[in-house]
């Protein structure tokens, strides 16, 4: 039994994925819009592989070139491992599907990718995990420590946002602007982990940064606060300020062109 028919038995009654053509949109589109439909998918292959996907609730967005503040988000029904760059679907700020398409998207990445594109000009990309150790982190009082190296580069970046509910209330926007502020993370208190960039590579190396620090964070922890080596005052400074330049020119130039070639090792087909 092939990949998509064992799928489609254990759908109980649900429309098969070998029902719903996804057309390809190469050359259909502008070469920008592809080459940022094919990193994005490409993105969302990689958070599945880290296994940090959360079933289908969670969220990864990129904007697509032009005036009108489109963007990108993962159609509801399909698994990360799944998404493809011809299926990703192309919104409007009103989070209307801008062309024909068999798929749905998910109200809550609505709710908070559109504020984020929509309020910041350099917010490019947009991801949005609910990991166990992101999580954690954003229920501990302190937030996000400056335990380890991993942390102490991306904490200089970060901000908070309380726990409102499933983030459905579109007036909820108005206060995930004013939280971030000029941040490119945060910790969704009770919920978890976002991070924001000028392209596709920047948003994801630094939620990765966001994430290993989270995970770092709980095993430290596991092992007592007594039992914690705090750094030397000033290096988190010291630390924040490195990052704040390194995470950029290494998603640009190192990490991100890596991860892509991992992304086409693991499945080329994320690219279609």
């Amino acid at each position: 039994m092939g990949r998509v028919e064992a799928i489609n038995a254990g759908m109980d009654g649900a429309r098969p994925l070998d029902a719903v053509a996804i057309p390809s949109l190469e050359g259909k589109v502008s070469a920008e819009e592809w080459a940022i439909r094919v990193d994005l998918a490409a993105a969302y292959r990689l958070v599945a592989y880290y296994g940090w996907d959360d079933l289908i609730f969670t969220h990864l967005s990129a904007r697509v070139p032009g005036p009108e503040h489109h963007f990108l988000l993962n159609p509801y029904n399909l698994m990360f491992e799944e998404v493809t760059a011809s299926s990703l679907v192309k919104v409007d700020m009103n989070g209307l599907p801008v062309e024909p398409t068999p798929f749905i998207t998910n109200p809550a990445g609505f709710t908070i990718h559109s504020a984020l594109h929509m309020a910041r000009e350099d917010a490019q990309a947009v991801m949005h995990l609910h990991t166990p150790h992101g999580q954690a982190v954003s229920a501990h009082n302190e937030g996000l420590l400056p335990l380890t190296q991993t942390a102490m580069l991306i904490r200089g970046e970060l901000a908070y946002h309380d726990y409102e509910g499933v983030a459905v209330d579109l007036s909820e926007r108005e206060r995930l602007i004013a939280d971030l502020g000029d941040k490119s993370a945060m910790l969704l208190r009770n919920h978890g982990t976002l991070a924001v960039g000028e392209s596709v590579g920047e948003c994801f190396l630094k939620l990765y940064f966001l994430e290993r620090a989270c995970e770092a964070q709980i095993l430290a922890l596991s092992a007592g606060e007594a039992n914690l080596n705090n750094p030397p005052q000033g290096a988190p400074e010291v630390t924040a300020e490195q990052g704040k330049i390194g995470l950029k020119l290494a998603a640009k130039a190192l990490a991100w062109p890596a991860l892509l070639r991992k992304a086409y090792r693991l499945d080329p087909g994320f690219a279609t």
